[in-house]
């Protein structure tokens, strides 16, 4: 079995980009990841005067509040360490990055989304069959995914509705491609195959209650930082460089969709609301 913690960083109020991402971790190495994770953060609490619970990953990187006791480069390489450790020893990263104007205008020209005009929950659903798609090759898979998200009553009951449903929209970005009369092709997906790798219920736990939900907020914001970066100016000398060459480590471990039907309409809708810099 697997678990998949989920975050997100971004909204409609914050700006043009929205980056949800999943630290998916073995059932086996849950335990001694978890208390890894809970160490490294104790490291990063003790720095601070008051903050004891929750790590805000925008907030500590800012300095703001009691974080501004620490040197930037200290805080850089706090988190770095933290999130390094985190996707060490074979855990994945999963995720997709959008651009609100994007999102909003493939919005205008077509409707009938199973998602509604929910963003939280098309990403949540991209990731969705990411996991999947990588799952469904296990032969000897055991297991399904269970995901973990940081708690949204509203879009997480939306989101396990979505996976129940298993709407065949989303089939193209987890076919699978198989030999028949010589030829490969693509094997359409039956109901009880779609998203079979996954518990179609999401559990929702309030972030500051779990190390891992903590840290793949950290991920999200990292990843929607650099994006930002790509046209905006840095607040401060080498912070692009910074964000770039973590998220090229980070990427070593994220996984994309691959090669996938080309007349796939869920892969043409997540290809048009993608940020330009983000590979899906």
């Amino acid at each position: 079995m697997k678990f998949l913690y989920v975050d997100e960083s971004g909204g409609m109020n914050q700006g043009n980009i929205f980056v949800m991402c999943g630290l998916m971790v073995d059932a086996y190495k849950l335990r001694k990841k978890t208390e890894d994770v809970a160490k490294r953060l104790k490291v990063v609490y003790e720095q601070h005067p008051g903050e004891r619970f929750e790590l805000k990953t925008k907030k500590f990187l800012d300095g703001k509040g009691g974080w501004n006791k620490i040197s930037n480069s200290d805080r850089q390489n706090l988190l770095s360490g933290l999130i390094l450790d985190a996707i060490d020893g074979g855990s994945e990263i999963y995720g997709i990055g959008i651009a609100f104007d994007a999102f909003k205008n493939t919005m205008e020209c077509n409707f009938g989304y199973p998602f509604g005009n929910s963003y939280w929950v098309s990403s949540a659903m991209f990731i969705s069959s990411l996991v999947q798609k990588k799952m469904q090759t296990y032969t000897k898979n055991k297991g399904n995914t269970v995901f973990v998200v940081d708690d949204n009553k509203c879009e997480t009951s939306n989101f396990s509705d979505a996976l129940v449903e298993c709407d065949p929209w989303y089939d193209g970005l987890y076919q699978q491609r198989r030999k028949k009369g010589g030829h490969l092709i693509w094997i359409p997906r039956k109901q009880n195959d779609r998203f079979d790798q996954i518990i179609n219920t999401a559990f929702g736990i309030k972030s500051h209650n779990s190390s891992l939900i903590q840290v793949a907020d950290a991920i999200s914001y990292v990843y929607r930082r650099n994006l930002e970066l790509c046209s905006e100016n840095e607040a401060y000398d080498g912070e692009r460089n910074y964000f770039k060459q973590l998220v090229t480590k980070m990427d070593e471990h994220r996984k994309t969709i691959g090669n996938v039907p080309e007349d796939s309409l869920s892969v043409e809708f997540y290809r048009k609301i993608r940020h330009p810099e983000w590979k899906l």
